[in-house]
């Protein structure tokens, strides 16, 4: 095993024991008439997956203070934030999947409103869990998580991925999907795991660029997989794009060139990876990582 990935593994195990400190703590503390609500949240929040934000988060802190302890809430939060969009993406009134991460999705177990509303109380609590961190940064890093996870960012992606189904593909829609529904959040997680370490203006500001080329290419490689994925790797059902009209990289410039365009969008993360944390560092090693992944 590499040490990048003894490195991600470790990042982690400190996310998931901290996830479900934070689920065994909710279950203690609410009524048993939320019992439906918050089984319904950690079927969701503790299914496993990449962690791929809250490990950023993480990372990103660890370029400048290595002891990540005190970002943990915030590292959470993202998480939390990044279920709940998966919950209701699932939704049948929004993507309609009944797959996530290889198992049947939140509402095809729960229902609709238990799915719903699980959703709603893991958005509410990621900001209960980090506005309860004491850190001095808190304020300015959670301002950052709620201005990209909100109606100008994820949710106005999410927003442009729905309301431009079914029309022409053109490159500034897809550009403004994919900056939006998915590097907004990727952002979110990489600034404020920076702001929580204290780190300078410069290199916030690359930062913000490795996020955004990173996050550009991520949903590439994701509409990628879509075609030609494995469903038992993926967990989750392929070739729903075309079905449900979406535009998508490889539907404007075919699979070849989207593969070319992703890896472009790599070398470019790289570039601001190395300002952030000098050459040959964790998160250039994740923007490989992320252009070659299966799932």
């Amino acid at each position: 095993m590499s040490e990048y990935q003894k490195r991600y593994d470790a990042f982690v195990r400190l996310i998931e024991d901290y996830l479900t400190a934070c689920m065994d703590r909710l279950v203690r503390e609410s009524s048993p008439y939320a019992q439906p609500l918050t089984e319904a949240m950690r079927y969701s929040l503790l299914s496993g997956g990449k962690r791929l934000r809250p490990v950023l988060l993480l990372a990103s802190h660890a370029a400048f203070k290595e002891e990540v302890t005190p970002a943990l809430p915030f590292a959470a939060g993202v998480e939390m934030i990044h279920c709940y969009s998966l919950i209701h993406d699932d939704l049948p009134c929004m993507d309609d999947d009944a797959l996530r991460r290889g198992q049947p999705t939140n509402h095809m177990v729960y229902g609709e409103a238990m799915a719903l509303l699980a959703g709603d109380a893991l958005l509410n609590l990621a900001f209960e869990e980090m506005s309860a961190s004491g850190h001095e940064h808190a304020l300015k890093a959670i301002a950052a998580v709620a201005g990209r996870s909100g109606s100008r960012g994820m949710i106005a992606g999410q927003t442009a991925d729905i309301a431009l189904s079914h029309q022409r593909p053109e490159k500034d829609k897809a550009r403004y999907i994919h900056q939006h529904k998915t590097a907004d959040l990727i952002s979110a997680a990489v600034q404020a795991g920076l702001i929580l370490a204290g780190a300078p203006e410069a290199r916030l500001k690359a930062g913000e660029r490795y996020a955004r080329h990173l996050g550009v290419a991520f949903q590439i490689v994701d509409d990628l997989l879509d075609l030609r994925g494995d469903v038992k790797l993926l967990g989750k059902d392929t070739h729903k794009d075309q079905a449900l009209g979406k535009i998508t990289w490889p539907a404007l410039v075919g699979e070849a060139q989207s593969q070319k365009d992703a890896a472009t969008e790599i070398a470019l993360a790289k570039q601001a990876a190395e300002e952030v944390e000098g050459p040959a560092g964790f998160l250039s090693e994740l923007a490989l990582n992320t252009l070659n992944r299966v799932q």
